[in-house]
């Protein structure tokens, strides 16, 4: 798999540095995800359609 050379961090990155945080990776099938404060480490990859179901969950509150 080719490196990815897109990565972006949350806005919610935190202070100062930014290092308490994910980045992620677009790819057209996939999304790279790895930690901010170790990014030379393995990365977890996810199908795109995986992770923008994750991420609308994030967003959906919790049932009463």
């Amino acid at each position: 798999m080719k490196t990815p050379d897109n990565w972006r961090k949350s806005s919610y990155s935190g202070e100062g540095d930014g290092n308490d945080c994910v980045e992620i990776a677009n790819f057209p099938t996939h999304v790279a995800i790895r930690d901010t404060k170790t990014p030379t480490r393995a990365t977890l990859t996810v199908p795109a359609e995986a992770f923008t179901t994750f991420v609308e969950a994030l967003k959906t509150p919790p049932a009463a």
